[in-house]
């Protein structure tokens, strides 16, 4: 999107926004696979190579929430203030101009 319409719709920080939560939402996928992963092989070299990179995971998830909490685009303890953006940001996409 053009960074004048967005800035004049409001999106601009949304869109950091965004792409902040889709990589949220990755590496906490990873960590969910890399743990699935790490109970189910059979070699203890695996394991433990599984176990570097589910720590890898974690490490990246805490740096990415942390990053979105110091901006205000994440509330994992205050659930009806994430609650209240959520719905802010939805209303936001749902509004925004189609081009």
């Amino acid at each position: 999107m053009n960074s004048l319409i967005e800035r004049l719709t409001g999106m601009h920080t949304l869109t950091d926004q965004v792409v902040a939560t889709d990589l949220l939402i990755a590496a906490k996928s990873g960590v969910r696979n890399y743990a699935m992963a790490a109970t189910e092989v059979a070699t203890p070299e695996i394991k433990a190579i599984l176990a570097k990179q589910l720590d890898e995971a974690i490490d990246l998830h805490e740096r990415i929430a942390d990053y979105m909490i110091q901006k205000g685009w994440y509330h994992p303890w205050d659930v009806k203030e994430q609650l209240r953006l959520d719905l802010q940001n939805a209303r936001t996409a749902l509004n925004a101009p189609t081009l």
